[in-house]
Formats: structure tokens, C-alpha cells, sequence
């Protein structure tokens, strides 16, 4: 299968503003690209592209002042399958942890384990320990927040959104990423397309997505608590302690977001044979 990716990004600059984008896709998945997602510009700017210190790949530029468009498309080839489910893979006591996941143990700018420890150990003590535990937390994730649009902030922690109960996919994964290391369990915040692929309508809009990743059984395994269930397409670009790490984009200078649209779509028959 073959999934085409992009987005159309148009900001307004007062004055030229140095920006750094995270929009290409992971350099995981990077052997699996049919079309690459070349960053475009219009107006052209010099673009300089680096690693962050989590692997992410980033791309700095200065927009200069008026209108830029930032757009890409690409064609990723994919298993067409579902996010896999490994029920048997289990916990590893933090001693046994290796060195480079235990920062996703510890608390970040958006997920508060130490306002959250009492709760998850109230709540998941009695899970089974490994997946079964991982998907406890989901489970009552998706339950406990209602999906609204309307309630989304910037700001919004893991806290805010367990006694708020309302939020968007960040927030839901913030949540479970906050339980999870509080019952000293690794977990780290994804961001990517997501697309919907084998999902019914009605469908909303697209936009990019947050998931995130749990570590079991040796493993990162992928876990999304807004959706609860294995969905097909999802095209990761980026990874880190929270949604702080793994921004679209920071500006630094005023501007306006003009329009922003993001499409993930399988591509079909002569088409795919063609890309």
C-alpha cells in the first residue's frame, strides 16, 4: 500500500521571522519513501536542515516578512496493516531499563507524574503488569475525556486534562504518557499523520496526530489513547518527552497562521503503479 502525505502551511510576517519546522517525516520511516517530502517554499528562503537531540528531523528558516506558503507532498510506502498488538510483551523493572529510556520516565513540561502517581497507582496497582496494564490506561483515558475541539489550549497539561475531562489528541496522550510513568512504565509523545484508512465516515478534517509509545518487552510499541483501538496509515514524524518537543513549528516573531491543511490518503491502482 502507498500513502500519500503533505500539508499547505501559509503564514503572515510582519518582519522577517526566523522559524524552525518539524514536518518532515521520521527518518525511520525514511527507507520507505517512494516520493521524498521536500520541503517547499514560495516565496524561496534558504532552508538548513539538522537533527534535534531526539533524532527528529528539523528544518530552519527565516520567513521574510508578508505572505509564505510552506508545502510538501510525499508517497510513503507502507505494510497496510494495522498498529500491531504484542499482548504478550511485559514490564521491565527500572533497574533492567536501559539507560536511554529512562528520561521518558521521568515528568515534562506537559505531563505532571508527581501530581499523577497517587492516582495512577490508585487506579492501575491491579492491572496486569506490561500491555494489558498500558491498555488499562488507555481504556480509561479514552473514558475518562470527552474529544472537543472547543477545549483545546497550548497550555493544557495531563493534569488540567484529568480534572478538566476534556481535550484533543495531544491531551489524551498526555494523560496516558503521565500514567504510564507514573507506574514506572517508559513513554514518549509521537506526533505524525494518521490517516483514515479502513476508518467509517463521517470523517473530519485532516490533521497531523498524537500518539504515543510505550516501552515493553524490549520494544517501543505504539499505543493511542484518543482512538483506543489498532488503526491503519499512521506516518510518524517526530518524537519526545511531550508535545513541547515535537512542535510544527516555532516562530520566533509575530505572525499570523493564515490557513493550515494536512492530507494522509492511500493512493489507489494506475496511480500507485505510477508513483
Amino acid at each position: 500500500m502507498q500513502i500519500r502525505v503533505g500539508y499547505e502551511i501559509v503564514y503572515d510576517c510582519v518582519q522577517p521571522t526566523p522559524m524552525v519546522l518539524m514536518l518532515h517525516v521520521h527518518h525511520s520511516r525514511a527507507p520507505d519513501l517512494a516520493v521524498p517530502d521536500h520541503l517547499v517554499t514560495d516565496p524561496f528562503v534558504p532552508v538548513h536542515a539538522y537533527r534535534d537531540a531526539f533524532g527528529n528531523w528539523c528544518s530552519r528558516i527565516v520567513a521574510p516578512a508578508g505572505r509564505l506558503r510552506i508545502s510538501s507532498t510525499a508517497v510513503v510506502n507502507d505494510a497496510g496493516l494495522p498498529d500491531p498488538v504484542v499482548a504478550s510483551a511485559q514490564e521491565h523493572p527500572v533497574q533492567d531499563l536501559p539507560d536511554e529510556t529512562l528520561t521518558y520516565l521521568l515528568g515534562s513540561r506537559y505531563c505532571e507524574t508527581d501530581r499523577l502517581s497517587e492516582v495512577a497507582w490508585h487506579l492501575f496497582h491491579t492491572a496486569p503488569p506490561g500491555w494489558a496494564r498500558v491498555q488499562a490506561i488507555c481504556d480509561f483515558v479514552h473514558n475518562h475525556i470527552t474529544f472537543d475541539y472547543m477545549s483545546a489550549r497550548s497550555t493544557k497539561t495531563a493534569w488540567e486534562v484529568f480534572s478538566e475531562k476534556r481535550g484533543v489528541c495531544r491531551d489524551f496522550a498526555h494523560l496516558a504518557v503521565a500514567l504510564c510513568r507514573a507506574m514506572n512504565i517508559p513513554a514518549r509523545y509521537c506526533t505524525g499523520y494518521l490517516s483514515d484508512i479502513n476508518v467509517p465516515p463521517p470523517h473530519g478534517p485532516m490533521d497531523f496526530a498524537g500518539w504515543f509509545e510505550a516501552y515493553l518487552g524490549g520494544a517501543w510499541h505504539t499505543f493511542d489513547a484518543r482512538n483506543n483501538k489498532p488503526l491503519w496509515g499512521r506516518v510518524l514524524i517526530g518524537r519526545g518527552r511531550d508535545a513541547v518537543d515535537v512542535p510544527i513549528s516555532n516562530t520566533f516573531g509575530p505572525n499570523t497562521l493564515v490557513s493550515f491543511n494536512v492530507w494522509a490518503d492511500e493512493v489507489q491502482g494506475m496511480e500507485a503503479a505510477k508513483s
